[in-house]
């Protein structure tokens, strides 16, 4: 097999599923040069039942029932059997071209360990206004139609792929897949119904540690399925509280983290303010960005005495 796609997932909607694997049984790169992999991350709903994979022949489910994205997706870089991995979630829609696309930029890009695209939105419903400030965080970015690439640079590169739709070459997943089985890696990515976050941003921080190069490649493209529940602000506040507090966890785990730790009172007093700066009571962005600087501030006060 040349090409791997594995769909970790958790009690997934059947219906946004089935969107995501009508996507993949449109690709042009022909189904016999790709292998399919669903990871049931310990699901209770016995979605597994209802899916027909007869047109696929290389498809499987496998299970993996130590529960959290980062052991789902361990598993199926284990299972998988192709140079390239691609990495889609249950609520994504590729564009026909993408298996093939990503093929070919990995051929013309021999120093490339991941790449990504454009994630763009599907609406279930009609969105309020003021979402598209949140984009980010709901894993959805344009960032135009030139390509970007980066090298290790001590920091975190802008243009890095995200989770959704992230290729990467299985020779440069090494350095990642030992942290992990070793125990060295302090993220806590997704598990269960929780909003943590970091996984992406921890496998991308290793290639680049490494010597690998990533890159932002515009003819990557994936529709993104938003529901409503999604663009709820409560959901949007406890996502925001949550990858913020991912995000500096994430930084100071790789000696990145430009802020100093606080304390907890510190970090109280801080959000104190913040409720104050954002005008928190005013309206919901608002209030969803004083939610995010109170994840970042939990983060803080979490790090290590320096």
């Amino acid at each position: 097999m040349q090409l791997s796609v594995i769909i970790p997932t958790y009690n997934p909607d059947t219906a946004r599923l089935e969107q995501t694997l009508t996507g993949l049984k449109g690709q042009s790169l022909p189904a016999n040069q790709w292998e399919l992999i669903i990871i049931n991350n310990n699901s209770s709903n016995n979605f597994w039942q209802q899916l027909n994979l007869s047109w696929h022949p290389a498809a499987q489910i496998v299970h993996e029932t130590k529960q959290g994205l980062t052991y789902a997706r361990l598993k199926g870089f284990n299972e998988s059997t192709g140079d390239i991995i691609v990495m889609v979630d249950d609520d994504n829609i590729l564009d026909a071209s993408y298996l093939e696309m990503a093929l070919n930029l990995f051929e013309k890009n021999s120093k490339i360990g991941a790449i990504g695209g454009k994630s763009i939105p599907l609406f279930e419903t009609t969105p309020p206004e003021w979402l598209d400030e949140f984009y980010s965080s709901l894993a959805l970015r344009d960032l135009g139609d030139e390509p970007i690439s980066s090298l290790w640079n001590n920091e975190y590169p802008n243009a890095a792929p995200i989770g959704a739709g992230m290729a990467v070459h299985r020779n440069a997943l090494t350095s990642y897949i030992e942290k992990i089985t070793s125990g060295k890696s302090k993220i806590s990515d997704r598990t269960g119904n929780s909003l943590s976050s970091g996984g992406d941003n921890d496998i991308v921080i290793a290639m680049l540690k490494s010597g690998w190069q990533v890159g932002y490649f515009p003819e990557l493209r994936l529709q993104h399925i938003i529901p409503a529940q999604r663009m709820q602000a409560d959901y949007l506040a406890r996502l925001l509280n949550s990858t913020n507090k991912s995000w500096v966890q994430l930084l100071e785990s790789h000696d990145i983290n430009p802020r100093q730790p606080i304390t907890q009172s510190g970090a109280l007093l801080r959000k104190a303010k913040a409720w104050f700066t954002y005008k928190a009571w005013k309206n919901k962005p608002n209030y969803i960005k004083w939610r995010g600087a109170c994840g970042t501030f939990d983060g803080l006060a979490l790090s290590p005495d320096k």
